[in-house]
């Protein structure tokens, strides 16, 4: 009897000994690293993304008084150096951790001010691990979409170009010969297209983004449609598997199938973006799809055929500047392009996995000639179809056949006037009777014929 208790309870010993070890082994192995935390600031929101190991779970709550954001995270632990991230121009004070249940995370986000947080999970793709991204808006994001400052000029309006650069903060597009990366490439041509636009006369560039911040497709194309764009040109640079692939491309929607299949490649990677770009939750635009397709249906077929001439005469500007890697315009389903009434392309400007083109499209005189190239094909379209209520339509009319009056807005010269109606300025002063150069917001002036 003895022994067979002692064999018992050795038995049951050794027992809770393994399910202990197993306990043990499994808090241990489950545990995962928060391995970098990066901070990325938009006109709409602060971004925070925690790089991790593998998948979490994770649970968000605020407190007032002082205000705090606080994130629980199960089974991790911190790796990184708080004072290695820079806070500058977000709602954030400092972040702070403690360990919870020795297994356990809690981040806290001490706040200068109310923030609505958005938090969600993003899978790896592409170069990308698992991701925890934390959105932040604060009161006047949550309220101000991103749109320019819409100026009321019902007399002779300018028309408006929008400027999509590609890709920008969490998914860096193309990464290039020399660790060049596709978003800056192309902000900085974007750049320059958008300044050619605000100082030629009659015309306004919009940039769609303006830093080095990511903004989901259909956002670009809303932002579009909430400034009234007349055209909308989203500029990218190219990468394929071969280093010897090289030339500038331009793209334009197609709802059937694409013409090449470089062109469903192509649409394929930059359809992929928002899931690098790391639009995560439930998307509240899939509701809007079908809507998207009966207009697509209904309202673009004029404005492919304008896209589609407005491609050729950009391809042949390029052409001038750089070597081109398909001779016409191509046609995909672009989700960025499906822009119903907007004549809209996609502008690859060169293949930036060809050592030769990548140095070249680094190179600003390059970026400068690529930009000069897409604002003159741009330009030659719309002067030669101009938007009926717009001032480039009165010139294409007669310029001054009929005279035509303007009311003065904020910001507004003598000088910018007659260059803005191509005409000298003493023949405003001499129709209006003016004796110096001084004029008024709200003031109606005459605009003589030229």
């Amino acid at each position: 009897m003895k022994v067979f208790n002692w064999l018992f309870t050795g038995r049951y010993i050794w027992q809770l000994l393994s399910l202990c070890l197993l306990f043990f082994f499994h808090h241990a192995v489950v545990a995962e690293a928060i391995d970098q935390v990066r901070i990325h600031r938009s006109p709409e929101k602060t971004r925070v993304v925690f790089d991790l190991e593998g998948p979490v779970t994770h649970r968000l709550f605020s407190l007032d008084d002082p205000m705090r954001l606080v994130i629980d995270i199960d089974a991790v632990h911190f790796d990184v150096d708080l004072k290695e991230i820079h806070l500058e121009n977000t709602p954030i004070v400092q972040i702070r951790t403690g360990a919870r249940n020795q297994r356990d995370l809690r981040v806290v986000f001490d706040l200068a001010e109310a923030v609505s947080p958005k938090i969600f999970s993003l899978k790896p793709i592409m170069q990308y691990g698992y991701r925890l991204v934390v959105d932040l808006y604060t009161e006047k994001q949550r309220h101000t979409a991103e749109t320019e400052e819409k100026i009321f000029r019902p007399q002779m309006r300018d028309v408006i170009v929008a400027i999509d650069a590609g890709h920008g903060g969490e998914d860096p597009g193309a990464i290039g010969h020399g660790n060049i990366l596709e978003k800056d490439v192309v902000l900085s041509i974007s750049s320059m297209v958008a300044d050619l636009f605000r100082e030629e006369a009659g015309y306004r560039g919009l940039m769609i983004r303006k830093g080095d911040y990511y903004v989901e497709l259909r956002r670009r194309t809303r932002i579009a449609y909430e400034n009234s764009a007349d055209i909308f040109v989203s500029i990218h640079a190219d990468a394929f598997s071969s280093s010897k692939v090289s030339g500038a491309s331009v793209y334009a929607l197609s709802d059937k199938g694409a013409t090449s299949e470089t062109a469903r490649i192509l649409a394929e990677q930059e359809n992929r973006a928002d899931l690098i770009g790391g639009v995560g939750g439930v998307s509240l635009h899939d509701k809007d799809d079908l809507l998207v397709e009966v207009l697509l249906d209904l309202a673009t077929t004029a404005s492919l055929s304008a896209s589609l001439d407005m491609g050729d005469r950009i391809l042949g500007e390029i052409g001038k500047v750089s070597k081109l890697h398909k001779s016409n315009v191509e046609q995909a389903g672009f989700v960025v392009l499906k822009s119903p009434e907007i004549p809209s392309l996609l502008i690859e400007t060169g293949y930036i996995s060809n050592p030769l083109e990548a140095q070249k499209l680094a190179n600003p005189i390059h970026q400068k000639r690529i930009a000069k190239a897409i604002f003159t094909g741009v330009r030659q379209y719309l002067e030669n179809n101009p938007p009926p209520d717009s001032l480039l339509a009165w010139r294409k009319a007669g310029r001054g056949k009929e005279q035509t009056t303007y009311t003065i807005v904020r910001g507004d010269t003598l000088s910018k006037i007659a260059n803005r109606y191509q005409i000298e300025a003493e023949k405003i002063k001499l129709t209006n009777g003016l004796v110096n150069d001084k004029i008024r917001v709200g003031q109606v002036l005459k605009i003589p014929a030229s």
